[in-house]
């Protein structure tokens, strides 16, 4: 069913190329439909399908792993290692490392993924503004980018492109949406995934589920737009692939689950740098931290369940791509950490290796990366694993 409906999709996509941008949608979809689609809508420029990268091959046996490694105590960057100082397992076993690299030259894809739900009205500023500056810091050359903004529907504000001022642009459209009680309430509700299942442990939540129609906060679909994001545009790149998460880490109205959209990003060998960015105010009591503003206990939402910590969830969907959680605070403020991420990206060690024993296509290979050096205590920031193809 699913290949079919992207068959038919892509079909009809070509027969369209005077469609200047892509909207990530849910309206013409049926109701029973268990997968997010992509659909073009017309306002707005996208770039030239001649612009985009080569496309994904499935065949290369290679297994890249990139990577950044820091000390321990200070949380500087190590930047002067070679291949001899690493170590590699794949199920526990033993690998070669066939290729390395320090400070990869591949060309870099980058995705803002930015949270527009009502919560996040009165931090928008503070992420365009900070969105603008870091794409003008990161990308280089041979670079490019995309911008999708996410509350009960998902859309692509700008594909793959490496024109800063069509980045601009597309930040410049984020809104907020309206206001929880304006929404419709026929949406579907949002259920988390129940615990266990996945290579890393359990879900954050336990299962728990809000009721129809989504939370207080309104209907938030961040675990679809990982997906899409993920499928969608960066399976089709080569080179370096990462996501910036710019949320409050809770979920609401997603057709996929946080495991559905983990996976999604591992298939597409993409690294998930997750922001964790949150008006506490425009919750009341309530707060995505998993605490009420004054150390209270927040108050549940209608039908009695407190839901998944936002914050766990951000910090499980970073730890199991190979990137890295982040938290806006007081002294950590936003520039700051889009800093910390452009670094850490013009910093990674590329490794590659040929698998052995090869797995079986389509299993979850569970892969070790750890740096030999003892005389530093060196932290090794990979991802836990890959899909076999």
């Amino acid at each position: 069913m699913y290949i079919e409906n992207k068959f038919t999709r892509r079909s009809l996509l070509s027969t369209l190329p005077l469609l200047p941008a892509a909207r990530l949608l849910y309206g013409q979809q049926s109701q029973d439909s268990q997968r997010p689609t992509l659909q073009k809508r017309p306002p707005s420029e996208q770039t030239p399908a001649g612009e985009q990268t080569p496309k994904y091959s499935a065949e290369v046996k290679l297994v890249n792993v990139f990577a950044t490694v820091r000390e321990k105590s200070s949380g500087k960057i190590v930047k002067d290692l070679t291949k001899d100082d690493f170590s590699l397992e794949e199920e526990n076993r033993p690998q070669t490392i066939k290729f390395f690299e320090a400070e990869s030259s591949l060309p870099l894809n980058l995705g803002l993924l930015v949270d527009t739900s009502y919560s996040q009205s009165r931090v928008l500023g503070d992420e365009r503004s900070a969105g603008i500056k870091f794409f003008d810091q990161v990308l280089r050359d041979k670079d490019q980018a995309f911008v999708i903004h996410f509350d009960r529907e998902i859309e692509l504000l700008q594909d793959f492109t490496n024109s800063r001022d069509k980045l601009d642009k597309a930040l410049n459209l984020l809104e907020p949406s309206q206001p929880p009680q304006q929404q419709q309430t026929q949406q579907q509700g949002g259920g988390y995934p129940q615990g266990g299942g996945y290579p890393g442990g359990g879900y954050p939540g336990g299962g728990r589920r809000y009721p129809q129609g989504g939370s207080r906060r309104g209907v938030t679909k961040l675990y679809d737009a990982i997906l899409l994001a993920s499928e969608d545009l960066m399976s089709k790149q080569q080179g370096r692939k990462a996501l910036v998460l710019l949320t409050d880490g809770v979920d609401s109205g997603s057709k996929v689950t946080l495991f559905e959209s983990i996976s999604a990003a591992q298939k597409a060998d993409t690294l998930v740098y997750s922001v964790l960015f949150a008006d506490e105010e425009s919750y009341g009591n309530q707060s995505p931290y998993g605490m009420g503003r004054r150390g209270r206990m927040p108050m549940p939402p209608p039908g009695g369940d407190q839901g998944p910590d936002g914050k766990k969830v951000l910090q499980q969907i970073a730890e199991e791509t190979g990137g890295r959680f982040f938290s806006v605070g007081t002294f950590h403020k936003l520039d700051k950490i889009f800093e910390d991420i452009q670094e850490e990206l013009r910093s990674q060690y590329n490794i590659g290796y040929t698998p052995d024993p090869p797995g079986e296509a389509g299993l979850y290979r569970h892969v070790h990366l750890t740096a030999k050096i003892k005389k530093k205590d060196l932290v090794v920031q990979a991802r836990a694993g890959y899909y076999a193809r």
